[in-house]
C-alpha cells in the first residue's frame, strides 16, 4: 500500500421528460436545492458537480440537451449508500418517473479517483460508456455491483445488503 487514499465518483444521469422549465418538472426543479443541501451535509460526502448556480441543471453529457447530470465524489461506497437511501433522496427517488424517461441502458456508474480528484464530465461519460459496454468491472460499476477502492483492506469490504431499501 503507497498510502494514497481514495474516494468514490459517481455520475448518475437522466433523460427529461419535458423541458426543465416546464411545468411538469417543477417538483424535480423544487427539490433539488433542499436535497442537494442533505448531500453536502452528509457523512462523506466529498464534492459535486455543479456551477455558480448551485447545482449542474446546465451541464450535458453526450452532447444531449434533455440528459441532465449529476455527479459526485464521496470518502466511501457505504457513505454514498447511505445518502442514496437516506429518506431526502429516497423522496426524491421514488418520483422520477414522472419527470425522466424509463432507461433503456445503464444511467449510472461509479469508479475509484484518488482522494481530492474532481471528476469532469467527460471521465464520467467514458466510465458510463464502459460499463455499458463491458458490464461492472473495476473501472466502471454500479451500486449493486461494486469493487473495492485500491487501497482496500480486508475491514472496508463490508457492503450493506441494497435489498428491499424500498426504490425500484
Amino acid at each position: 500500500m503507497t498510502g494514497e487514499r481514495f474516494d468514490l465518483a459517481q455520475v448518475n444521469i437522466g433523460r427529461m421528460l419535458e423541458p426543465l422549465d416546464s411545468p411538469r418538472m417543477a417538483g424535480f426543479v423544487a427539490a433539488l436545492e433542499p436535497v442537494n443541501a442533505v448531500a453536502d451535509q452528509a457523512p462523506g460526502f466529498r464534492w459535486r458537480l455543479q456551477t455558480e448556480d448551485g447545482d449542474a441543471t446546465a451541464m450535458r453529457i453526450f452532447d444531449d440537451e434533455w440528459l441532465l447530470v449529476n455527479m459526485s465524489t464521496w470518502a466511501s461506497h457505504q457513505a454514498l449508500v447511505d445518502y442514496v437511501y437516506g429518506p431526502a433522496h429516497v423522496a426524491v427517488l421514488r418520483e422520477r418517473r414522472q419527470y425522466f424517461e424509463r432507461p433503456a441502458e445503464a444511467m449510472a456508474v461509479l469508479w475509484w479517483v484518488p482522494a481530492g480528484h474532481r471528476p469532469t464530465v467527460a471521465e464520467a461519460q467514458e466510465r458510463l460508456v464502459h460499463l455499458r459496454e463491458q458490464g461492472p468491472t473495476a473501472f466502471a460499476f454500479t451500486l449493486r455491483e461494486t469493487f473495492p477502492a485500491p487501497d482496500a483492506t480486508e475491514g472496508d469490504l463490508v457492503v450493506r445488503d441494497l435489498t428491499g431499501c424500498g426504490v425500484d
